[in-house]
């Protein structure tokens, strides 16, 4: 499993862990069907974990990940941006045949 996560991204769910009081919650990873590509890609954190995941460690976050979207989520590059519209997270993989031009769902 192979999981790129920057260093703005790693501070930003940090920041997130932090200011939110869930410093000891896991940071989950995942796709969901829908947009106007296909699949959209979901952050959130959790203290729960479920039987079929898998545990990514990266600079002190625990990720968790659904086994059975391994597939989507291999080689994946997870980034945080700031503009004047404010920050985001951004996903770029490497696997995704088609994306919108919103940039948040791939096929």
């Amino acid at each position: 499993m192979m999981i790129q996560v920057t260093l703005s991204a790693v501070q930003e769910i940090k920041r997130l862990q932090k200011t939110r009081d869930q410093v000891d919650f896991y940071c989950r990873l995942g796709v969901q069907p829908g947009g106007c590509s296909g699949f959209y890609y979901t952050l959130a954190l959790t203290a729960e974990t479920q039987a079929d995941d898998l545990e990514y460690q990266s600079a002190g976050i625990s990720f968790r990940l659904s086994g059975d979207q391994m597939i989507h989520l291999e080689n994946l590059k997870l980034d945080y941006v700031e503009d004047l519209m404010g920050g985001t997270f951004r996903f770029d993989n490497p696997s995704a045949t088609m994306t919108c031009r919103c940039g948040l769902s791939f096929a």
